[in-house]
């Protein structure tokens, strides 16, 4: 076997030196590698192909349906996974999530947490082999988006510096500390970074965009008191507006024609990136794949060329936020609905490559479902295979609605580069978004809402809200904005409305609730509940091996 002198070497490093083959490394029986060797054996390339690998730790906490997307998404009244029969129980960890009743040894918890520890210690890593200055400042992005997600979801963060000593437990952030830290290590960063990389690579609008969210958030941060009323310093929605501005200013950004073209699997080409994982069309290597973004919502039958595995048939939405679309109309599940709001979907032309070799339409899937010929799908079992509203009011499905019930979702559509459908299920060529233009516009907006001071601007955020619908087919909403309802999460006509009618099923819901200040009301299939579930709990087996971490309140 081998052992390292030189510990904080992640396992991708070590898979590096191999990869690398730029120098020879003399191994002997219980040898050890020193820092500068293994910097030997990475050779020049080595902070490149780290930082990569730092990349490339994006791809499972970002894209599969049971690590971010499940916790930002299923504990909201955008997401909920009905048990179907044997499918989709996994003792009960889905429900728990809706119901927000999960504990500290939740699986999807403790994932999420481990996958933003790895992506944290691995950018850190890239810093103790010599990275340019642009290289360090990517890496330390990627750290920061980390610190982020691991700060909203769990309310602290561990952090150490390159090159301290792994056997002691590393420092923990939390609180308005917590939230500092990161905005003083973007803003740190930001002149280093490329005002004009690719949108898979940190830029200074991504770094800017982050930062917004981080002064948006930053009341809810500051204590887990502040999550159950949020306030808002006047100073820090001043700063998302101006960094704001500054996005906007730039003329790089401009809304799609087709609002589903920013998720189909020629995505890589929207003019509203700001910052995704890529992946291509028909490569086996994709890391993490797209395709569980439709696979776990489609039925088993919803695509001839795969039935009875053209999909998993769990996640839903729910009917209270599907209406949610029909601010100057009415929904009732009809073809009609498609006139309120492109963003709900159902059209042929919205994806023809995909509808055309399948009939899958993206956006709300509701009612019967048709294959590409228009002749109508059955389930399993031979009965008509329509989606319903309805959910069991315990989340359990049984009889004849086992496979039926909830609205289903396809807002990332499958892959049809290759007509016979290879790219379906796996392969496919979507990029994952992770940030998006429409939320900067609409951050600003809720930030000129928010303010009372020299930032408040009622006529200019609805201004912003009304040229973002205009843009996607739907009535502009009138003055006054309320900016949520305190009863009811899913009122169509407030502006956490308009964020959910644009950014759904993006892992931001969860963020927005609690920033409004609703995250704990009963919504549909949810009751009244307490506000310990404001932050996830800390997984205990993070607490058995660092004791500066402490299990937040409400948990054992």
């Amino acid at each position: 076997m081998l052992s390292f002198k030189y510990s904080k070497l992640s396992a991708a490093a070590l898979l590096l030196v191999g990869l690398a083959g730029c120098s020879k490394l003399n191994e002997d029986y219980k040898s050890s590698f020193t820092r500068d060797q293994v910097v030997s054996g990475l050779g020049a390339a080595g902070p490149s192909l780290l930082l990569q690998g730092a990349y490339n730790d994006l791809a499972t906490p970002f894209t599969a349906q049971d690590h971010i997307f499940g916790l930002q998404e299923c504990t909201t009244d955008e997401g909920l996974v009905p048990t179907r029969g044997g499918d989709w129980d996994d003792n009960g960890v889905w429900r728990v999530l809706h119901n927000h009743t999960w504990n500290a040894d939740h699986i999807h918890v403790t994932q999420v947490f481990n996958d933003l520890g790895k992506l944290n210690f691995d950018a850190t890593n890239v810093l103790s082999f010599s990275p340019s200055t642009g290289q360090a400042a990517e890496a330390r992005f990627l750290r920061a988006l980390a610190l982020y997600y691991t700060l909203d979801m769990y309310n602290q963060f561990p952090f150490r510096n390159p090159g301290e000593n792994l056997l002691n437990a590393p420092k923990v952030y939390t609180g308005d500390s917590a939230t500092l830290f990161i905005i003083n290590e973007l803003t740190t960063i930001l002149p280093n970074l490329p005002a004009t990389n690719t949108v898979t690579k940190a830029s200074q609008d991504a770094a800017k965009m982050l930062l917004m969210r981080l002064y948006l958030n930053r009341g809810a941060y500051k204590t887990l008191a502040g999550r159950a009323n949020p306030t808002f310093d006047e100073a820090d929605l001043a700063k998302v507006v101006s960094l704001g501005n500054e996005i906007m200013g730039t003329g790089k950004y401009k809304y799609m024609s087709n609002y589903f073209d920013n998720f189909s699997s020629s995505n890589g080409a929207s003019t509203e990136a700001i910052f995704a994982y890529p992946n291509t069309s028909g490569v086996s290597t994709n890391n993490s794949g797209p395709q569980a973004r439709w696979m776990m919502t489609f039925h088993y039958n919803e695509y001839n060329g795969q039935a009875p595995n053209a999909g998993w048939n769990g996640f839903s939405t729910m009917s209270d936020f599907y209406n949610a679309f029909s601010v100057g109309g009415t929904t009732n599940y009809s073809l009609t609905d498609t006139l309120i709001d492109t963003r709900i979907g159902r059209r042929y032309n919205a994806a023809p490559q995909t509808t055309a070799n399948s009939g899958i339409r993206p956006g709300f899937l509701v009612g019967q479902q048709f294959d590409e010929k228009g002749v109508a799908l059955k389930d399993r079992k031979g009965a008509a295979l329509s989606f319903t509203p309805a959910i069991a009011s315990n989340m359990i499905e049984t009889g004849a609605n086992l496979e039926v019930t909830g609205i289903r979702v396809a807002k990332y559509v499958p892959d049809f580069s290759d007509a016979s459908g290879k790219n379906y299920s796996s392969n496919a060529g979507n990029w994952i978004m992770l940030m998006r233009y429409p939320d900067v516009v609409l951050m600003v907006a809720e930030a000129k809402l928010r303010s009372t001071g020299a930032t408040s601007d009622a006529p200019g955020a609805l201004t912003l809200i009304n040229a973002l619908r205009t843009a996607r087919g739907a009535a502009p909403m009138t003055a006054p904005i309320t900016l949520a309802n305190k009863t009811n999460v899913d009122d169509p006509n407030t502006f956490l409305a308009e964020r959910g009618r644009e950014l759904y099923w993006e892992g931001v819901r969860r963020t927005d609730l609690i920033r409004f200040g609703v995250f704990n009301i009963p919504w549909q299939y949810k009751p009244t509940d307490a506000a310990t579930y404001l932050v996830f709990p800390v997984p205990n087996q993070a607490l058995s091996v660092n004791p500066n971490l402490k299990q937040n309140p409400g948990y054992n």
